[in-house]
């Protein structure tokens, strides 16, 4: 379950959407995800899947790695469906006990699924195709603006950096302490409930002190090299537009259009 997790990793490969401009990928995911719950029809769901495909496709990052993501929010998806079912009121379609299965309810968790397991899935695209730092400076240059009423605009994008990468780091740690216990004897899987969070005190007791250690060891190397904060600060690589991110954003204006008008279109009823 560890190494299922791929947020903040890096896939590098040679592909258009790698080459994009970090605030373009920002913009097309946040475009992509407000789409799934503006519109709320098959039909516009089936112009998002063919759109999530093809980009997947162009970003050359194999289907494979970015699905290991959705085994981490199993749990939380299965969670969301089944409230989903058993609690929306509507149209009655099966009754056992206590509970009751309706349209609206079955209607209701599909879309929640999809649009779970896709917004996964579009925000892998982004952090799979974009490295910590290109990552930091879109979003810092995308909030620009927000610093006219004082807002810590690079302090907010530093810190997001930083937990971006530190997640695969702690990822890793917790690989290697978790076989360190169970070399030990320690057991993480056999057990009820309450045993195994008991079980797992032996994993996160060495993983909160390793994680300060860390925190504190990036604090005194960026005091060393003298950090003081955005102020007066310079980018050794600018972020520029080219025309491919020009091209971008028109796509993205093309996609709202088109899922605009899909769903106007009713398929199956929906």
């Amino acid at each position: 379950m560890i190494r299922d997790i791929t947020l903040g990793q890096y896939y590098l490969a040679d592909s258009v959407i790698h080459k994009l401009d970090p605030r373009v990928k920002l913009a097309g995911t946040m475009v992509f995800i407000i789409s799934l719950f503006a519109f709320r029809s098959v039909s516009a769901y089936v112009v998002a899947t063919l759109a999530l495909a093809a980009v997947i496709h162009i970003s050359k990052v194999p289907l494979k790695f970015m699905m290991r993501g959705l085994k981490s929010i199993f749990i939380l998806l299965m969670i969301t469906v089944v409230f989903n079912l058993f609690l929306i009121p509507g149209t009655p379609v099966l009754h056992f006990w206590k509970l009751t299965i309706t349209e609206e309810g079955i209607e209701t968790a599909a879309f929640m699924a999809i649009r779970l397991v896709y917004l996964i899935l579009g925000s892998s695209v982004m952090t799979l195709t974009t490295t910590p730092n290109n990552l930091t400076d879109g979003l810092e240059k995308a909030l620009r603006p927000l610093g006219k009423i004082h807002v810590p605009v690079h302090e907010i994008s530093m810190i997001m950096s930083i937990a971006l990468r530190f997640i695969p780091i702690l990822l890793d740690e917790t690989d290697k302490i978790m076989k360190a216990q169970m070399a030990r004897g320690a057991d993480f899987e056999s057990g009820n409930l309450i045993q195994k969070a008991k079980n797992m005190v032996p994993l996160l007791v060495p993983l909160f002190i390793s994680a300060f250690r860390r925190a504190n060891d990036l604090a005194m190397a960026m005091e060393a090299r003298g950090y003081h904060g955005g102020e007066g600060r310079t980018k050794m690589k600018p972020l520029v537009y080219a025309s491919r991110d020009k091209a971008a954003y028109g796509m993205m204006l093309a996609y709202l259009v088109v899922m605009f008008a899909a769903s106007r279109i009713k398929i199956f009823g929906f």
